[in-house]
């Protein structure tokens, strides 16, 4: 947890947020299915919910519509708002902790994480 000391300092923490948003063809059936993109994201507030609402807030002000070279209408949209969590290291001056998660089936993330190096590869 941040300490805080004495009151010149900031109300507003450093929060990470993991965001999923998904893009789309208006071209029904199109055989590449939708494309996913996961961002990092970095907002300040002063709380876990005023985070989430300011990350949420981005998110659709991200949401957009355009034509491809194809002449495809791609459509972004959040898929999802994964985590939000304080920085581990708030002083973001100089190198720093953002983001840890845990897990235990590394078999489920290999097939999900395209750019893990794969066997016979280096890491």
């Amino acid at each position: 947890m941040t300490e805080r000391h004495g009151i010149d300092q900031p109300t507003d923490l450093p929060f990470v947020a993991l965001v999923v948003m998904e893009a789309t063809t208006a071209e029904a059936g199109s055989p590449e299915g939708p494309l996913y993109q996961e961002n990092f994201v970095l907002v300040h507030a002063p709380d876990e919910r005023s985070a989430r609402e300011r990350v949420e807030r981005r998110a659709r002000d991200a949401e957009t519509s355009y034509l491809n070279d194809r002449g495809q209408t791609v459509t972004w949209r959040l898929k999802a708002v994964v985590d939000v969590k304080e920085a581990e290291d708030t002083d973001l001056a100089k190198d720093a902790d953002l983001y840890t998660r845990h897990f235990r089936d590394w078999a489920a993330y290999a097939r999900v994480e395209q750019l893990l190096p794969r066997d016979g590869e280096p890491a």
